[in-house]
């Protein structure tokens, strides 16, 4: 019977990579959505899965979607927002949007979903954090400090929840080509690329095969560890 995978942004660039590879490796994939219906319509029909109204900020909706999938084998905590500009000028209003989507939604999801894998004694949480989680950035403080709590609570769950067979482990995408950095001018481009010693930019499948590895067998006995996709620019 294929395991069942949640993908929470899964319209996005990141996202939409990540459910093509879990459906390729045989998973029932819902592609999670807060606004993208039709893109996530679409991604469905295309891998044979089924778009799913998640907002991850929204308790009735992550509340609605744990009904609708009873028996969740998989659970990819990839939605997030970023937010660009002095720590003092961002609004509350937008920082605390960025915390719903980016950290609490992610917590709120897991323990929703952490109900239907503990009475099975077996799953698997990916969370999508970012290098800034790891290294903080200048101009995306409220960002990376989001990404940053993923981490804690990656490390943090798996140490709670290892004894019901479940594995909660972490990606960190470094610069990944997606819609999120469109706004880097060629100059910008430059010199990021400069900063990566690999010298390419990451892509969305490089991310997508990271979190395959991490549900898989093959990564049966790691929990609690932050993989990070980065090229080199965090070592």
């Amino acid at each position: 019977m294929p395991k069942t995978a949640i993908v929470t942004g899964g319209s996005g660039g990141i996202g939409s990579a990540i459910c093509r590879r879990l459906a390729a490796d045989g998973c029932f994939v819902y592609v999670g959505y807060s606004s993208s219906a039709a893109k996530a319509g679409a991604l469905a029909d295309e891998i044979g899965g089924k778009a799913l109204k998640l907002d991850v900020s929204s308790p009735s909706d992550i509340e609605a979607a744990a009904k609708m999938c009873s028996c969740t084998d998989i659970l990819v905590n990839n939605a997030g927002v970023s937010e660009i500009g002095l720590f003092h000028c961002i609004p509350d209003e937008r920082s605390r949007r960025l915390m719903e989507i980016n950290l609490i939604g992610a917590m709120n999801c897991s323990r929703t979903f952490v109900k239907q894998m503990i009475a099975r004694k077996s799953g698997c949480i990916v969370n999508i954090s970012s290098m800034w989680g790891q290294t903080g950035a200048s101009c995306e403080v409220d960002y990376s400090a989001s990404k940053a709590g993923l981490i804690g609570f990656t490390k943090a769950l798996a140490k709670e929840v290892a004894p019901s067979g479940i594995r909660v482990n972490c990606v960190s995408p470094g610069f990944i080509m997606t819609e999120m950095n469109s706004h880097f001018s060629d100059e910008d481009l430059a010199l990021i690329r400069e900063d990566i010693p690999l010298g390419i930019f990451g892509e969305p499948r490089h991310v997508a095969d990271a979190v395959a590895f991490l549900v898989s067998t093959q990564a049966e006995y790691i929990t609690g560890q932050v993989l990070a996709v980065n090229g080199g620019m965090v070592i």
